[in-house]
């Protein structure tokens, strides 16, 4: 059964090796040592290494992004989003985020990939902004504002004590939102 893997499950174990181990983790031999199946099975799936690489950052691209997005619609309308959203990004371990971008520092197509995700974050960001009311520069500078606040969040090792991490992203969700000055 175990060597009834599917492209999926090579590129979940993937993500987890990446988020715990780095980019040098992702070798054929080691994810299928992991996995408890041959090498075979990751050839079955990928063409290459770089096969896997580029399919690799494509479900980081899903799982980054796209499924946080698709979240944050189901689950609030209008200017509740953005609070969602926060809560969501804000609220959980980050070591993918890390690990991704230390591979990006050297590899093209991760840099390329962490480009794709960084627009469409902030894209979507400005959108939210945006459907609050904001005019169009003001949402643009307040997504980027909110991104960096992230970006600063992810790699940062140092922990926030559970009420203060509240505070904090009350305060940021009212900065964003704050009404411009008539």
């Amino acid at each position: 059964m175990k060597d009834q893997l599917s492209t999926r499950d090579w590129l979940d174990q993937g993500l987890k090796a990446l988020a715990r181990h780095g980019f040098t983790a992702l070798k054929a031999d080691r994810l299928a040592k992991a996995m408890g199946v041959s090498r075979g099975s990751f050839y079955w799936h990928f063409a290459d290494v770089g096969a896997f690489h580029a399919a690799l950052l494509k479900r980081w691209h899903e799982v980054a992004a796209e499924q946080i997005i698709a979240e944050v619609e189901a689950a609030a309308p209008g200017d509740q989003a953005l609070a969602v959203l926060l809560r969501r990004v804000f609220g959980e371990r980050l070591k993918l985020e890390t690990a991704v971008r230390i591979w990006a520092s050297i590899e093209p197509a991760a840099r390329a990939a962490v480009q794709s995700v960084d627009r469409r974050r902030l894209d979507y960001v400005e959108h939210l902004l945006r459907q609050t009311g904001l005019p169009a520069d003001l949402a643009c500078t307040r997504a980027q504002i909110l991104y960096w606040a992230f970006l600063g969040f992810a790699l940062s090792e140092q922990p926030v004590l559970k009420e203060r991490h509240h505070l904090i992203l009350d305060e940021l969700s009212l900065m964003a939102l704050r009404p411009v000055p008539r």
